[in-house]
């Protein structure tokens, strides 16, 4: 064997030490290596970290959109749609129910994802007519006991409304039935659902003082336009004491509002309980016959409750047309047969005919066809009438024709302007009025010339509403003097669009 010389062995040593230097970068990664698990492991601890906080926020944190939510969406039992259409037909859904034949969630469940409004009350003055009561989440409705339930998460304790808007007076609210909003006890499962709804339910009375057409519309209909028209539809009435013939002359006027068949809770089921995500018992009101956009959800005002009922009943002018020659102006007489009468009516009808009017006459009645009575008013120019109910019919006047309202003598200024004049005016009609004076009032002969009923009509007014109405409406008839009344005629003729050449 030869032996390698000592040059030899020194540059094998050379070539092993700078192979190990080419080789040091190769032996690099596998000291980073060990660093791979730790890095892991933090990167784990912070996804778990942000999961614990995202569950704690869900469970004790509450949406800022929770108030805006029905606890019935979060239910785990999907809420069925148990409704009747405008047709009859009926609609119903099967509902969801429990092993137990429940149909809503168990309470605990609502209780763990309501939110609690127990600081806020459920009623509210809406005017000094009105009150109104509102809840939202888990409403159960059993309307043959008046009674509304709620979830304790809403209130502690029993809420009471009479829901007619007339609350500032007695004889009225005694025609009208009490409701009670009540909390169900905490402990116990809530009344058993036996129809649920997606709708609010709206909870109003027609007692009071309905079949009074002027009452009809300003305490009911317009306050039901007021509270209902912005759901278009999708809202579910309840009627408290009903009365069937008012249903069947508004029928055109609640369809209009509402989507649904109503639900006539005086007759309903007494086992019945209607269950709704929300609830409003009782109706707001603004003013007499009037709308207050500034109060409305999206500033809807008395103008759109008309262009609502031209809709209803099929009214062909939304405004006046123009008259002349080709066209006589129409001149609608609200004729009364009890009180405030016209006495020397056909003398009026006959003047105004000279004046060029197309006359009619004519008295509506609690048995007058609604819509038939409509289109007639709707066909007029002009209207006039003693103040009265009748006048109520302007609803249906095309924007710009005249209202005449012939004021009783003794009337009280606030009594013409607060019920005729000031709505006419904000449903775009022109206004006139012809006050009754002595000699044109059928209260000159029942009382001497001196008496303070002719002297001094604010002396009878100090005694209250009833002595006022039993002297200066309930036993007044007129007969105005046909030269005075026929300026005011004429002026009407003036404030319609008319045609030059042919007026």
């Amino acid at each position: 064997i030869k032996k390698k010389s000592d040059p030899e062995r020194e540059r094998e040593r050379e070539r092993e030490r700078e192979s190990g230097r080419r080789m040091k970068p190769l032996r690099t990664p596998p000291r980073v290596e060990p660093r791979r698990p730790g890095n892991a492991l933090i990167v784990a601890a912070m996804l778990l970290s942000l999961c614990i906080l995202s569950l704690i926020k869900a469970r004790y944190c509450p949406s800022p959109y929770a108030e805006a939510q029905s606890p019935t969406e979060v239910d785990h039992v999907e809420v069925s749609k148990i409704v009747t259409e405008k047709s009859g037909k009926a609609a119903a859904l099967p509902g969801v129910e429990d092993d137990e034949g429940n149909a809503v969630a168990p309470p605990k469940i609502v209780a763990d994802e309501a939110v609690s409004n127990l600081s806020r009350p459920l009623c509210s003055e809406t005017s000094k007519r009105s009150n109104v009561c509102e809840a939202e989440g888990g409403i159960r409705l059993q309307g043959s006991s008046r009674t509304i339930f709620l979830h304790p998460s809403l209130a502690d304790r029993d809420w009471k409304i009479k829901p007619y808007c007339r609350k500032h007076d007695p004889p009225a609210m005694k025609k009208v039935n009490e409701w009670t909003m009540k909390p169900f006890p905490s402990d116990e499962a809530p009344p058993r659902c036996t129809a649920k709804y997606r709708v609010p339910a709206l909870v109003f009375s027609i007692g009071g003082f309905t079949d009074n057409l002027f009452h009809d519309f300003t305490d009911v209909i317009v306050p039901l336009f007021i509270s209902s028209y912005r759901f278009h539809g999708e809202v579910q009435f309840v009627v408290a004491d009903i009365k069937p013939s008012w249903v069947s002359r508004f029928i055109l006027i609640l369809r209009q509002l509402s989507n649904y068949d109503i639900i006539d809770a005086d007759n309903d089921d007494p086992g019945a309980v209607r269950c709704f995500p929300r609830v409003i018992v009782g109706l707001s009101f603004h003013k007499e016959l009037g709308v207050d956009p500034s109060k409305t959800a999206t500033g809807y005002s008395i103008v759109e409750f008309k262009e609502m009922l031209r809709k209803a009943y099929g009214l062909k002018r939304p405004t006046v047309e123009r008259w002349g020659a080709r066209r006589k102006a129409g001149l609608l007489l609200i004729s009364r047969n009890k009180t405030r009468v016209f006495l020397n009516e056909k003398g009026i009808a006959d003047m105004a005919a000279s004046l060029g009017f197309d006359v009619r006459v004519t008295e509506p009645t609690n048995k007058t066809d609604v819509g038939e009575f409509a289109r007639l008013v709707n066909s007029a120019d002009v209207m006039m009438g003693v103040h009265g109910a009748g006048l109520t019919n302007m609803v249906f006047l095309p924007a710009g024709a005249v209202l005449i309202q012939v004021v009783p003598m003794g009337a009280p200024g606030w009594l013409p302007r607060d019920t005729f004049e000031q709505p006419s005016r904000d449903m775009q009609l022109k206004y006139l009025d012809y006050h009754i004076e002595g000699d044109e009032s059928t209260l000159s002969e029942q009382y001497p010339k001196d008496h303070p009923v002719l002297k001094d009509p604010s002396s009878i007014h100090k005694q209250g509403w009833y002595a006022l109405s039993e002297v200066y409406l309930e036993n007044q008839n007129v007969r105005p003097q046909l030269d005075r009344l026929k300026n005011t005629l004429l002026e009407a003729l003036r404030l319609l669009p008319h045609n030059s050449k042919d007026a």
